[in-house]
């Protein structure tokens, strides 16, 4: 949703998909992190493949990994997102951290203050501090799905830099050329 509504309805309304190149390095790449299991390392149980849900924002996904503290540590859990490529210019991946611990919230009753990404081109983490804006953000987008979900609407939007990379692009130049704008 954060980033383009049209490829959220697309895929969530319309169940549409089509894979790239970068879609099928993703897959590849977080195969290992999608398989469910759990360990133990430095002081902190790795939980992957963790099923999430936010009854309040009324979303459900599943966090790659999810960092929570033994027994007698009183750290919160931290999410952390694997990505394929390198850090964004937009907020789109700090988003999807953002969700993931406020469904940790949510579920587990604790207050999650921050998160990581995990880019693997770079093969580093970088620390998300989840502030009010970007909760605020969250909160938005999830508003703004179940409105087009529930009016079943595919929006027309304009070309942006980051279409040349959706695996959705050519789905919806063949709706242009036939003439549905929807």
């Amino acid at each position: 949703m954060a980033v383009c509504e049209r490829q959220f309805a697309l895929v969530h309304i319309e169940q549409s998909w089509a894979d790239n190149q970068f879609t099928a390095e993703g897959s590849v790449l977080h195969e290992a992190v999608d398989t469910p299991h759990y360990e133990t390392r430095r002081g902190r149980r790795l939980v992957h493949a963790l099923p999430l849900v936010s009854r309040k924002l009324g979303i459900t996904g599943k966090a790659d990994l999810v960092e929570f503290p033994v027994e007698g540590n009183r750290e919160p859990p931290v999410p952390v997102e694997f990505k394929r490529g390198h850090p964004k210019p937009d907020d789109v991946d700090e988003i999807q951290v953002c969700a993931q611990a406020m469904c940790l919230e949510e579920m587990l009753g604790v207050s999650v203050g921050s998160g990581f990404l995990y880019y693997h081109q770079e093969r580093h983490r970088h620390s998300v501090v989840l502030t009010r804006e970007l909760r605020d953000r969250v909160e938005g987008l999830a508003h703004r799905m179940h409105e087009l979900y529930r009016a079943g609407i595919t929006p027309v939007m304009g070309r942006m830099p980051k279409c040349r990379v959706c695996s959705l692009e050519q789905l919806w130049q063949a709706a242009l050329v036939k003439g549905d704008d929807s």
